[in-house]
């Protein structure tokens, strides 16, 4: 499946304009799925109920974001920076570092 990041929220978000992705995420669940997020800095974002399945996440600063109730399944997070981020219960901890250090998809088990 392709990157997008043409779906509205992702270029919200890849422009920096967190408070308008915010106002957004609100009011519904963020669909970021196979969006392409490399580098960009997340950390003031609104991600905690968002679909983020098969999301390119490389280098993305994810530090202190709530992540608990996203959808993640198929996500990669290479390189990204995660100290203090709050993931999904069901994800192992290895299965973020395996994800972070070799740029596995996260598998999350049902």
């Amino acid at each position: 499946m392709a990157l997008n990041a043409t779906k509205p929220q992702c270029k919200l978000l890849r422009e920096e304009r967190i408070s308008d992705f915010n106002e957004i995420a609100r009011n519904a669940a963020p669909d970021l799925a196979d969006a392409n997020l490399r580098s960009v800095d997340l950390r003031q974002a609104d991600l905690s109920r968002a679909d983020l399945r098969s999301a390119y996440l490389r280098g993305a600063d994810l530090r202190g974001v709530d992540l608990s109730q996203a959808q993640l399944d198929g996500a990669s997070l290479n390189k990204a920076r995660i100290a203090g981020a709050l993931f999904p219960r069901n994800i192992p901890a290895e299965e973020i570092r395996l994800s972070v250090d070799f740029g596995t998809r996260l598998r999350v088990p049902s």
